[in-house]
């Protein structure tokens, strides 16, 4: 028994080592391989064809960060509610609580990102 339960961690290590082996190997096969011939054209900024016009630095507002940071929040929830909401029937009391704890918090930090006024897009 402990050793079948020792020979998966085995298996899931030399997958482990192998991936990180490609990886390695294919980065030195790039380094390698690759022409290096810099000049100032390759420097310079580019963007889908256009010549760039002044510096390449843009300031870019904290509320973009926020709304993706909520969104990926609300996906993540999404991620484990619907899976808990196909086998609802066979959970039982414990587990429907679980999960109204879990909507709870995150109804509680939608309420005050609404409550500091984060969610406004002006």
């Amino acid at each position: 028994m402990a050793a079948t339960y020792l020979h998966s961690y085995l298996t899931l290590g030399l997958l482990l080592a192998v991936g990180i082996g490609f990886v390695f190997v294919a980065s030195m096969a790039n380094w390698l391989l690759r022409r290096n011939d810099p000049s100032a054209a390759k420097a310079e900024t580019y963007e889908c064809g256009v010549d760039p016009v002044g510096s390449g630095w843009a300031q870019v507002e904290i509320r973009y960060y926020v709304y993706a940071f909520l969104f990926v929040l609300f996906a993540v929830e999404a991620v484990f509610i619907f899976p808990w909401a196909v086998v609802f029937a066979d959970f039982g009391l414990i587990a429907t609580v679980e999960m109204g704890i879990f909507v709870g918090v995150l109804a509680l930090g939608l309420a005050y990102a609404w409550r500091k006024g984060v969610l406004k897009w002006q």
